[in-house]
């Protein structure tokens, strides 16, 4: 099982093996990159082990008045480091003033590198994008169409959105060797002005396309993958956003499109049903399009 610092979006099913993971020298990728529950373990670790480092240099030296074993000294050095001083323990000697007075530093140093860890992990843009379960292949104005759907859930819109596909598929050169290729996907419209709640992106394959003359079984034996990458800048914060998304063959739908979302109220205004954003309706077959069941 891979560590979750160790994945990309993507990049589940991948195992990798032979790479260095040395996080003591990335330390603020790994806190950046690490769920909220890991960064609180670790800075409370860190905050408890500092803490019993200085109760065992006060244990050993002495020197604090009130403490009656290492489990007083261990929360004199708590309320030292935290600066709140209760006054039923303090200092008595030179050598307890001197680690006081280290700790105090260290205090100083843990706090700011904490704050910055904790600021830097906050104001860290995420996007949320939702992308349909599935992309579709149907007909559009009688050509098919390989179709995505992509919206955004805040309220506030992304402007300038620009998407791009790119296809993935295993091929052989003529030396026999395999690679994994990557060709970008043409699209009818590759930018939005401003995204709100739905966008669907468009793809006709004609004579030009990568996927003409396709089908569900030579999908999923060239093992297509494609992967979408959106960015915007949101019209709230101004910050620039990312959002990725990644479809294998098996999961696209041949003979379907995505249902209709809009519709029109008896006062003329339109009414947007993201209950319905993942729904998909069956196409009719043609003869140069056979598939017809979702």
């Amino acid at each position: 099982m891979a560590s979750f610092w160790s994945r990309a979006p993507g990049q589940e099913d991948i195992e990798v093996v032979g790479a260095s993971r040395r996080i003591g020298r990335d330390i603020y990728h790994f806190f950046l990159r690490a769920p909220w529950w890991v960064d609180i373990a670790v800075l409370s670790t860190v905050f408890v082990l500092a803490n019993l480092g200085f109760a065992v240099a006060y244990h050993v030296t002495g020197g604090v008045h009130g403490a009656e074993g290492f489990i007083d000294e261990f929360f004199y050095s708590v309320e030292t480091m935290g600066t709140i001083g209760y006054g039923e323990m303090y200092p008595t000697t030179r050598a307890a003033h001197a680690i006081v007075t280290v700790e105090a530093l260290a205090q100083i140093f843990l706090l700011a590198v904490t704050t910055g860890l904790v600021f830097a992990k906050f104001s860290i843009p995420r996007a949320r994008v939702q992308f349909s379960q599935h992309p579709t292949i149907g007909p559009y104005d009688g050509v098919p169409t390989l179709q995505f759907r992509i919206g955004n859930e805040r309220e506030s819109r992304l402007l300038e959105a620009v998407i791009r596909i790119v296809l993935f598929r295993t091929e052989k050169t003529k030396e026999g060797v395999t690679l994994y290729r990557m060709y970008d996907v043409k699209l009818e419209r590759d930018r939005s002005p401003a995204l709100s709640r739905s966008w669907t992106v468009l793809h006709k394959i004609d004579k030009t396309s990568l996927l003409w003359n396709a089908t569900p079984e030579s999908l999923e034996k060239d093992e297509i993958e494609f992967v979408l990458t959106l960015s915007g800048t949101d019209e709230l914060s101004v910050q620039k956003l990312h959002a990725q998304k990644r479809y294998v063959a098996k999961e696209i739908r041949w003979g379907a499109r995505h249902a209709d979302m809009l519709t029109e109220r008896p006062d003329g205004k339109l009414r947007i049903d993201m209950g319905r954003f993942h729904e998909l309706v069956d196409t009719p077959p043609t003869d140069d399009f056979p598939y017809g069941t979702i």
